[in-house]
């Protein structure tokens, strides 16, 4: 684990290095869904500082009663019934995919008495399988959550299209780097909105092209994924 955690940071180095950028200006979720804890830690020991889980339940019988030297995002759909677990179990929720989610973590943010960093999540793919705002909507969206009191919105996210197509996964990458400029923008003032999560073990090194500052990569530290029963 620690070997190929080593030699992925080498490629994203020059990956980065190839379009002018810095490793260091790019945080890497390891996307530890399915992997047990063991690996989670040999991945911490290696230099892994944030990771990534798709299900409230798994995190919770996964990191329940550990102490953490990491930071725990949460990247899959959320069930507005387990926001409250979620509140209390992720550090960063990415997956923001309604201004209704929003509102349940703004209302369970403040019954906990702090604030909470989350993201919105965008379809800029347009496949209807997928969660995430339509792109038409995010600007207003962001505009209404900051001036909610117990959400600290630092970000946006997307999942690229399935696709070998390159063109295809770059416009839609291109078009939420567009979102986050605008949005950025429009809030000038709120210099915790500066995560653009884009890019997984398949498509990171276009996401790094095209702006990313946060990539979510499993395979590529982890190896092939582990098929739960």
């Amino acid at each position: 684990m620690i070997r190929n955690c080593r030699e992925f940071l080498e490629r994203l180095g020059e990956a980065a290095k190839r379009c002018g950028r810095k490793i260091e200006d790019i945080t890497v979720v390891a996307v530890s869904k399915t992997r047990p804890l063991e690996d989670v830690l040999e991945a911490a020991t290696a230099g892994m500082k944030h990771f990534g889980e798709n299900r409230v339940q798994e995190a919770e019988r996964k990191y329940a009663g550990i102490a953490r030297n990491f930071r725990l995002h949460m990247i899959g759909h959320l069930q507005s019934n387990k926001v409250r677990d979620a509140v209390a179990m992720f550090d960063v929720i990415q997956s923001v995919d309604s201004l209704r989610l929003a509102e349940i973590l703004n209302r369970e943010f403040d019954r906990a008495e702090r604030t909470g960093e989350i993201m919105l999540e965008v379809n800029t793919s347009g496949e209807p399988q997928k969660y995430g705002f339509a792109p038409e909507e995010v600007v207003a969206v962001a505009d209404t959550i900051f001036e909610m009191g117990h959400v600290r919105l630092t970000g946006l996210m997307t999942v690229g299209p399935l696709t070998e197509d390159e063109a295809a996964i770059r416009d839609s990458f291109g078009e939420l780097r567009q979102l986050f400029d605008k949005i950025g923008s429009n809030h000038s003032d709120r210099e915790e909105f500066a995560a653009l999560s884009m890019g997984m073990s398949n498509d990171y090194e276009i996401a790094v092209e095209e702006g990313a500052t946060m990539i979510r990569v499993g395979r590529a530290l982890f190896g092939p994924r582990i098929t739960q029963g």
